[in-house]
């Protein structure tokens, strides 16, 4: 009998053989990165005010905490317009980091008056406004951004990495290398630990550092602070050798090493992270233990993401997680089990067992997780948390469910939800397959293929500096063969395949890496869609439609096609074009249907997102006259005034 037909899948941006499941929630995450009728997508969270991203209709400002799982994740597959809403947003953190001179007001209850460290970075900012320290809680009592700014020194160097445009590290390296050094302000040099006060974490504010005798909180030794650190050196090393700063990339090494030696102190027996370690020896996070007794998420699965535990400990943090239920109810990895018995208020409201930071889910740290699962072959761990996310995806409710641990997202009571945390997961179910490790001599891709996937295309490119990559896998198992743009390549081994920053990469190369004894098949990618004139019946959008499509249509003619302003305006007609097929979809009785009020809101979301794209654009450009370097594409914008002004949303 004739073996049966292997399953095949053909989506938008992935298609292969083997399991179709798996290959179907593969496209569905990165759909929700492009304008979509059917899906909430990151177009919905751009903000126009600064021209960037934001948290959310609701947290309108560009959280460090909340952002890290999506925007590590993301980086790899971002290209413009996103890459420079990504910087326009990180640069208000990085615009008004402290300086330990400048006193400031900062508003949360009431108003501080603070000098905030050379180099401490913030909780959140808009142009407006910046916060250096957790704006949740006590804020009297709280620290500077520790963990904030180790976190944002990652993300900027990892987006550096990969952008590899050397005026722009000579820009931020100066800022990253002082954000190195508040934290190494910290280091207790008798254990190489790092100290942090109350909400200086991450995930502020669940810790409140170390209660002493008197019950004040003072400054404890917390694991979070020296995981993510390393994980931000190993990415500052990288930057320092590409700009050629071979001491400072010296310096970096020996402060990481050093860093390294302290976290024997941090770890259990079992080969898990505790949460924290008081001066007086006092353990936070000792499961099972009388006091203190639980297991805390964040720092563990941060340790396997981002190679700060080696492969062996990695698997035992991972069978300590697999091995305790509870902080998997829903699929989704909450932040502690059982409840915290250390946190600086009690454990009622928004603070009991089950909620927000005690034992509830927040997406960016669920992205983490997903990464540690593809590092570990756990695929099954990142399906279910990906079906998970789609759940609520198909409800219009992408928000944090930290209520209910992780079964309930937070703002259940609206008719729609969005927040830009809740994108980190399918970024990372994305960037989880062949992880992408920027070095400062090339890329290191480290294919995670499930093994039911036999033939897997990625359609979509992968950034390495202005090299563009498309990825691709026949069989499954070790690498056995690689070849790029069809011919052979010998730098891989049995894990990982090296591509050098050099010329030996074409500008556009096609990577198809043979698994198993399986022969590499050769691929091309599919050329981009060019997007025509949108017709949106929604009289708010006519206007913008034929101005955009006349601006973009001078850019090409002017041979400026490969420029931020050009994929902006692309974008605008792409999300117009989203709302139009939805609206026509909908007549055909092509979609899904949501109850109301949430059919109407989202309805509504899309002909939004198209308005605040297009405003944006135009706030944009309204600031070009007067510089020289932007004259053509402020001509091109000029020329189409003739157009009748757009009608308000």
């Amino acid at each position: 009998m004739p073996e049966p037909a292997v399953p095949a899948f053909e989506g938008q941006y992935y298609s292969g053989t083997g399991d179709a499941d798996y290959l179907e929630m593969l496209d569905i995450a990165r759909r929700m990165f492009a304008p979509d009728p059917v899906l909430q997508n990151a177009s919905m969270i751009y903000e126009p005010r600064w021209n960037g991203l934001s948290e959310g209709p609701t947290w309108n400002a560009w959280w460090i905490q909340n952002s890290y799982g999506l925007t590590y994740s993301a980086l790899p597959f971002y290209t413009e317009p996103f890459t420079t809403f990504l910087q326009n947003s990180q640069d208000m953190w990085f615009d008004r980091m402290g300086d330990g001179r400048t006193r400031r007001a900062y508003k949360y209850d009431q108003v501080y008056e603070w000098v905030a460290p050379d180099g401490s970075l913030c909780d959140a900012a808009t142009p407006e406004i910046y916060y250096p320290k957790q704006g949740d809680g006590r804020v009297d009592i709280h620290d500077w951004g520790m963990e904030f700014t180790a976190a944002g020194l990652l993300m900027q160097a990892e987006l550096l990495l990969i952008s590899r445009a050397e005026e722009a590290v000579a820009i931020y390296l100066p800022k990253l290398e002082r954000c190195a050094d508040f934290i190494e302000s910290r280091r207790d040099p008798r254990n190489d630990l790092f100290l942090a006060g109350p909400a200086g974490n991450l995930l502020a504010p669940s810790y409140a550092g170390w209660q002493k005798p008197d019950g004040a909180f003072d400054k404890a030794y917390l694991a979070g602070l020296s995981i993510t650190y390393i994980a931000a050196l190993d990415r500052l090393i990288e930057l320092e050798t590409m700009a050629g700063n071979e001491p400072k990339a010296a310096l970096y090494a020996e402060r990481r090493e050093r860093a390294r030696q302290g976290l024997p102190l941090l770890q259990t027996e079992e080969g898990y992270f505790i949460k924290s370690l008081d001066p007086d020896g006092t353990r936070h996070g000792v499961y099972g233990a009388e006091k203190h007794g639980y297991f805390e998420s964040v720092c563990n699965h941060d340790a396997i993401a981002f190679r700060v535990a080696d492969d062996v400990q990695a698997e035992k943090i991972y069978r300590k997680i697999a091995s305790i239920p509870g902080l998997r109810p829903h699929h989704f990895i909450i932040t502690n089990y059982p409840g915290l018995d250390d946190m600086y208020v009690e454990p009622t409201g928004i603070w009991e067992f089950g909620m927000w930071v005690n034992g509830g889910n927040w997406s960016t740290c669920e992205a983490r997780m997903i990464l540690g699962y593809y590092r570990l072959g756990q695929y099954a761990d990142a399906l279910q948390s990906m079906r998970h996310l789609y759940r609520f995806a198909r409800r219009f409710q992408l928000d944090n469910p930290y209520s209910n641990f992780g079964g309930t997202v937070s703002w259940y009571r609206h008719p729609i939800y969005i927040t830009c945390d809740t994108f980190g997961v399918p970024a990372a179910f994305v960037r989880g397959l062949f992880e992408y490790l920027y070095r400062a001599d090339g890329l290191r891709l480290r294919p995670h293929i499930p093994p039911g996937i036999t033939r897997l295309e990625q359609k979509f490119p992968i950034r390495f500096g202005q090299k563009r990559l498309y990825l691709a896998t026949t069989g499954s198992g070790p690498i056995t063969g690689v070849r790029i743009n069809g011919k052979p390549w010998q730098s891989f081994d049995a894990a990982s395949v090296f591509l050098p920053d050099s010329e030996e990469i074409p500008e556009t190369a096609c990577i198809r890496i043979g698994l198993g004894g399986s022969e590499p098949e050769e691929f091309a990618p599919a050329k981009p869609v060019e997007i025509r004139r949108p017709d949106p019946q929604d009289e708010r959008l006519k206007e913008w439609a034929e101005r955009i499509t006349r601006f973009r249509n001078l850019l090409l003619e002017a041979d400026l096609q490969d420029i931020y302003e050009e994929a902006h305006a692309r974008l605008a007609l792409e999300c117009m074009a989203a709302a139009e097929s939805r609206r026509q979809m909908k007549a055909e009785g092509r979609i899904e249907l949501l109850p109301e009020p949430s059919r109407s809101a989202a309805d509504e979301s899309f002909a939004t997102a198209a308005l605040r794209i297009c405003e944006g654009l135009q706030k944009t450009l309204g600031t070009y006259g007067d510089r020289p370097e932007k004259e053509a594409v402020y001509r091109a914008w000029m020329n189409t005034a003739d157009i009748p002004p757009p009608r308000p949303y």
